[in-house]
């Protein structure tokens, strides 16, 4: 009976110290594969550093537009969905942003070179000052001698030109070449991406709904898709606002006569995707319109300025950024500017997602333990997209 016992003893301290091997060994193994994640993630991240924005770019664009193209690809043949569509989605994607990119720079080549032949004439005669500048306040008189002094004569072009250092000038010219070229290859990985993102997206939505729950349960699903909606509703209040935006002031430009009404209408719509932004644009119009002596179109300008404004960033944006993205304006606002602020124009779409997914993550911390899974509904399988 004895004897017994002693066996019996002996198996389980032996069972024991096999369950403590297999812990360490089991802590061990855990540690590792930690440390083997965390150095091959950033590794990855320290190749693709130069590629981050446009890969970001790229994820944007697909969660943006993935309603549309889900939509298109269940009405589509099978052939066409997969071969087809995300070529031609990605082709209207590539010339809706380089269209109006490629008219800008004709349009300023042309005054450029307007501009270019008007300096030759100057140059010869010299610019008489005009007549309001004398009549500005408190600024008005130094800055009219001060026009007299240094363009009003013939040859101010020379001696301005010899004051420059040009090899700063050359080195300017070589900096912004190469940062064309740059943004350039950004452009065309991030279309790339888009293209993949757009024919392989749901299967991608459904490993990051896999993940999400492996590493963060159904906490992670929901802020991932909080995000994915504060996305839609970024693009909606701001993107498609601004358009709105511009294109009311290009109407309101054209029957002002402003020089070059769609330019302006672009740079209206491009400046209103930040909030209160598209103030700046409608200001240097009106100013052009001051300066070409007329009052009257400035002054129609400006208050139809003010009241689009108003009505966009007062009434419809916070209508929409927040009601999707469940933000009170406040939140909204300080994303957008502090995302602009350290993504530029990537931060318009990041910086409301990431608020709204702190906001969520506070809401849950707060809520009862009973209300935490009725924020929201059972997801899809591309709901990520």
């Amino acid at each position: 009976m004895d004897r017994s016992r002693e066996l019996a003893g002996a198996q389980a301290e032996e069972a024991a110290r096999r369950s403590d091997a297999l812990e360490a060994l089991s802590w061990r193994e855990t540690v590792a594969r930690l440390f083997l994640s965390a150095t091959l993630v950033a590794l990855g991240l320290y190749v693709l550093g130069n590629y981050l924005r446009a890969l970001a770019w790229a994820l944007v664009l697909a969660v943006a537009l993935w309603p549309l193209y889900d939509r298109a690809r269940r009405q589509a043949s099978p052939w066409a969905a997969r071969d087809l569509l995300p070529i031609v989605f990605t082709a209207l994607v590539g010339l809706a942003i380089f269209l109006p990119v490629a008219t800008l720079a004709v349009d300023v080549a042309r005054e450029l070179r307007d501009l270019i032949d008007y300096g030759r004439e100057a140059e010869k005669s010299g610019i008489p000052a005009p007549d309001f500048i004398a009549r500005l306040p408190y600024v008005g008189q130094w800055l009219a001698s001060w026009w007299r002094e240094n363009l009003s004569h013939a040859g101010w072009a020379k001696e301005i030109i010899a004051k420059v250092n040009t090899s700063s000038l050359r080195e300017l010219g070589a900096n912004v070449g190469a940062n064309v070229l740059h943004r350039g290859v950004i452009f065309g990985v991030s279309l790339l991406t888009l293209f993949f993102l757009f024919r392989h997206g749901e299967h991608i939505s459904m490993q990051c709904r896999s993940a999400s729950r492996k590493l963060f349960g159904d906490r992670g699903e929901r802020v991932a898709l909080q995000m994915v909606a504060s996305v839609h509703g970024t693009i909606a209040g701001l993107v498609f606002v601004a358009i709105g935006e511009g294109m009311l002031m290009g109407v309101v430009y054209a029957l002002a006569d402003l020089p070059h009404p769609v330019l302006f209408a672009m740079a209206t719509a491009v400046a209103a995707m930040i909030p209160f932004a598209a103030g700046i644009a409608i200001g240097v119009a009106v100013l052009i319109l001051l300066g070409a002596g007329g009052l009257a179109p400035a002054i129609i300008v400006a208050l139809a300025g003010f009241v689009v404004i108003f009505a966009a960033d007062h009434f419809v944006r916070p209508r929409l950024i927040g009601g999707a993205t469940k933000l009170p304006f406040l939140w909204v606002l300080l994303g957008i500017l502090g995302g602009v602020e350290r993504f530029q124009l990537l931060g318009l779409f990041l910086g409301p997602a990431i608020m709204a997914a702190l906001m969520l993550l506070w809401r849950e911390l707060a809520a009862p333990a009973a209300d935490q899974s009725a924020s929201f509904d059972q997801p899809g399988p591309s709901d990520f997209l």
